[in-house]
């Protein structure tokens, strides 16, 4: 008989590797949460340029990445099959107008109503499950649903317009992550697969702008060059952060901490560049935070009623 005298590690602990995934997932939604400070450094520059400059140096980024992890033999079977390459393509398509607007949105001052995008975001998801995935929605979930909705036409009414940097946002990520549901690719292959498929328009575009002069990067300082090749990591770090998370935690627990992205992008827009928040613009926020109180609260109750 022998002893096992070894340090257990995170590994064997089920709730060390659940707060492990917690930090992760905690750090790529706070990197997100905090992309208005980066994009407002880049306010003199064409938002289509800064998704140009995203796009291929976050395929440089995870090239590097997959190179030294020795992870390409996947490519080889998705490039032989149309139909996920069509899929990848569509989601490519839907991931940089959903990166162009917000980096609009941003530059423009409404990160405010940005955030609130990604706020109804998780409601958008389960209306489309319901539409396309042909998933039963709960009777709180149609509250909570009612509840945006009636947000959403307050806001409408009150601003004489309907709020469509938002319902973009949120519609075109919620479509994104539906296609992204259908690819069966993992985080890090799927992003390395769409900025493949959007590069050779990224590098045709800026090598268009720098040939007739309007190129901030061609044009700018060593500063602004710098901040432009920072698109890389900034993009694909937080989703490798959040893929490491998302693996160690539970969904409803994920669910939760998807609110510290927009909770933040609202602190800054509000607290930090002094966007309006007029009383009876507050009034739509409140009756959206309280559709996401409602199907928050309802997902952790179904969740700790399986577990009991």
């Amino acid at each position: 008989m022998t002893n096992d005298t070894r340090t257990p590690s995170a590994a064997d602990d089920p709730h060390a590797h659940a707060r492990t995934g917690m930090v992760y997932a905690a750090l790529a939604y706070i990197a997100w949460g905090l992309f208005p400070l980066y994009f407002k450094r880049l306010v003199g520059v064409d938002a289509l340029e800064v998704i140009a400059h995203r796009t291929l140096w976050s395929l440089v980024f995870v090239a590097l990445v997959l190179a030294g992890l020795r992870r390409w033999a996947w490519l080889g079977p998705v490039l032989r099959s149309p139909k996920l390459l069509a899929t990848c393509a569509l989601s490519a398509l839907l991931l940089s107008t959903n990166w162009l607007i917000y980096v609009w949105a941003v530059q423009h001052g409404h990160i405010v109503e940005a955030s609130l995008g990604y706020f109804i975001n998780p409601l958008v998801n389960v209306m489309l499950g319901f539409l396309f995935l042909r998933e039963r929605l709960r009777p709180v979930q149609w509250l909570a649903i009612g509840l945006a909705a009636a947000g959403v036409l307050w806001l409408t009414v009150t601003a004489g317009q309907l709020p469509w940097i938002a319902l973009m946002l949120a519609l075109s990520f919620g479509f994104y992550g539906l296609m992204r549901k259908t690819a069966h690719l993992g985080a890090l292959e799927g992003l390395t697969l769409e900025t493949l498929i959007l590069s050779p328009i990224a590098a045709g575009a800026l090598i268009w702008w720098s040939v007739h002069g309007t190129s901030a990067f061609a044009q700018g300082d060593v500063g602004q060059i710098g901040w432009l090749l920072l698109a890389g990591p900034l993009t694909a770090v937080p989703l490798l952060l959040f893929a490491a998370g998302a693996r160690r935690i539970t969904l409803t627990t994920l669910g939760l901490v998807q609110y510290l992205s927009p909770t933040l992008q609202f602190l800054l827009g509000v607290w930090l560049y002094g966007e309006p928040l007029a009383g009876a613009r507050l009034i739509g926020f409140v009756l959206i935070w309280s559709a996401l109180a409602v199907y928050s609260l309802e997902g952790v109750w179904r969740s700790r009623a399986r577990k009991g």
